[in-house]
């Protein structure tokens, strides 16, 4: 059975368009200019109607697996649910689990031992068709790991696994290259005084032994995979140049705007974190994406660890970057989707997948109503 939504305000990619959206089978079928007299229509009370919105790296799934330092939640399958949930609330229709494969914080040991658990639950959940909406993997290889080609062997294969990223959380390089920024996240996780120099000079220490060649066995592995590959946190254009060699079509959280153009010079798509536009700038001490934004320089946004944040941010880019509604919104749907090679979806246009998400505005704070995912409300 088809159903209309009318009086609404459809957010094309180029253009806001106030009309009628039809759907039926999961499917769009129509888009008009115009309200319909269709008794059956549903009054959008001149909502904005866009595409569900496509998140390429959120973290928030680990969250719901470790609550709080040291505390595993029981339930692997409820954890997982729970983050399906948000992101269904923060009006995301296709989301990319950043799974973490490798790394040396220790404060965070137990993403190892949770590791498998969280691809099962993602591939379980999907398999057992549990979730609201449409679960990726994308998986986050740290480098500096000298155990990563096992965690990768893990992954590989697993049908949701769509998308992996390169890292290097090398202190002095990339996202810690000034150390004392570090140094603060690690007094934030519980370490002090001289334990703080001591765990810096252990990762530098580890992270020599491991990163060479772990970066040219992953570049080998993925270049022969088919999957979407990203280099994670570029600072220089020597950064972007590895990563063009590399095979990668996305940088992904560009921490300098020398970087941000070298990507956009070399034809790296840049992803930005959605929580720095909201705040106004990085956690870490990286360039601010709303300078990225205004230099034309950001091809699409990331919840990283905010869900929330993706439909904000892109509305927070209207009143400080001067984009329209129609540009911010293709940050975010649009533009995720061509990136992740999806044909089907990220557009309102007649063909594609009935993935929606309704909003209002309090103010300046988008209100998500109703999502739906292939014509089926979720939300």
């Amino acid at each position: 059975m088809e159903s209309v939504l009318t009086n609404i305000r459809l957010v094309l990619e180029d253009r806001i368009v106030d009309g009628t959206l039809v759907h039926e089978k999961g499917t769009i079928r129509a888009i008009d200019e115009g309200r319909s007299n269709l008794a059956a229509a549903i009054d959008g009370a001149g909502a904005y109607l866009a595409p569900g919105l496509i998140d390429l790296h959120t973290d928030a799934l680990e969250g719901h697996f470790i609550p709080r330092p040291k505390v595993i939640w029981p339930d692997a399958r409820a954890a997982a649910l729970a983050h399906d949930a948000q992101m269904a609330a923060s009006g995301v229709t296709t989301v990319y689990d950043a799974i973490c494969a490798g790394g040396f914080d220790q404060a965070k040991a137990d993403r190892r031992a949770l590791y498998e658990t969280m691809l099962d639950a993602v591939d379980e959940g999907t398999a057992r068709s549990l979730f609201r909406v449409d679960h990726r993997i994308h998986l986050r290889c740290e480098l500096t790991d000298r155990t990563l080609p096992d965690l990768v062997d893990a992954a590989l294969g697993r049908p949701t696994l769509a998308l992996a990223s390169l890292m290097d959380h090398t202190p002095g390089t990339r996202q810690w290259r000034n150390v004392e920024h570090l140094k603060v996240y690690l007094t934030g996780i519980g370490k002090g005084g001289a334990d703080i120099d001591a765990e810096v000079a252990d990762r530098i220490e580890r992270a020599r032994g491991a990163v060479a060649g772990n970066y040219e066995r992953m570049v080998a592995l993925f270049s022969a995979s088919g999957l979407v590959l990203a280099s994670h946190d570029d600072t220089t254009p020597a950064h972007v140049d590895e990563a063009l060699a590399a095979g990668c079509t996305i940088s992904e959280f560009p921490t300098t705007l020398e970087a941000a153009r070298a990507a956009k010079a070399g034809g790296l798509a840049t992803i930005g974190g959605a929580p720095n536009v909201v705040r106004g700038g990085s956690h870490s001490g990286g360039v601010s994406m709303r300078d990225l934004a205004r230099e034309g320089l950001l091809d699409a946004l990331a919840s990283d660890y905010v869900p929330a944040s993706l439909l904000q941010a892109a509305l927070a880019l209207t009143r400080t970057a001067g984009l329209s509604v129609a540009q911010a919104l293709a940050l975010v749907t649009a533009a995720p989707a061509r990136l992740a090679r999806l044909e089907d979806r990220g557009r309102l246009a007649e063909g594609l997948r009935a993935d929606l998400v309704l909003f209002r505005l309090a103010d300046d704070t988008p209100v998500v109503g109703e999502v739906f995912l292939a014509g089926r409300r979720v939300f």
